[in-house]
């Protein structure tokens, strides 16, 4: 099975995969980003756009994907945004044809919790403390400039599941996909303390520089 986590960058999508994996034994995340960067690191710099424009970025995500679903006998989590609906036929929609199960999701949230989350998210907390509350979110401009058009298209019925994380923890949304895809996790035994020490350390571990 695969769980295909969608939403706004800034949403929750990283956060929520790797506590579904720290939860389910035998899952594995895979991030369809680390494709999209190698292509911008062999691309001039006047050239790189939007990786997800590229045929062989939606390409090579399918042939990854089908392999580690014919090949892994767990479940593979997918935190990736996807939104032009051409773009999620051609990764959700033909993974799906392929006879493989998999179960999409789009979480999302209010305008205000998405920016708000952004941040405070990797270096967007120091960028607010330096220059103020209202700094320019400098490495999430891109995010912002996508915000309003995520929100919008993923609330479209081909985007369903859509969960709505405003009001609730990344602990509770990963029980939610579990529940909703026929899956067990094993229960949250973290504190308030060790959930928000880690969360913090994922954060940062996958805080990009490209």
């Amino acid at each position: 099975m695969l769980l295909w986590l969608n939403g706004p960058f800034g949403g929750g999508k990283t956060q929520t995969a790797f506590e579904i994996q720290r939860r389910l034994p035998g899952s594995v995340v895979c991030d369809p980003e680390y494709v999209g960067f190698g292509l911008h690191r062999m691309t001039p710099p006047a050239l790189r756009g939007d990786f997800q424009d590229l045929p062989v970025w939606r390409q090579a995500v399918y042939d990854v994907l089908d392999l580690a679903l014919t090949k892994h006998e767990g479940t593979v989590i997918v935190p990736m945004t996807v939104v032009e609906p051409a773009y999620f036929q051609e990764t959700v929609g033909r993974l799906r044809e392929r006879g493989h199960d998999v179960r999409h999701f789009a979480l999302l949230a209010d305008r205000r919790t998405v920016l708000k989350r952004l941040r405070e998210r990797g270096l967007g907390h120091v960028v607010r403390v330096v220059g103020g509350r209202e700094a320019p979110l400098r490495r999430e401009s891109f995010a912002v400039s996508k915000l309003d058009l995520c929100l919008e298209r993923l609330r479209r019925p081909e985007f369903a599941e859509q969960l709505w994380t405003d009001r609730i923890t990344v602990a509770r949304a990963a029980d939610h996909i579990a529940r909703s895809a026929g899956l067990t996790l094993v229960p949250n035994t973290d504190s308030a303390v060790r959930g928000r020490v880690r969360r913090a350390w994922t954060g940062v571990r996958h805080m990009r520089f490209d």
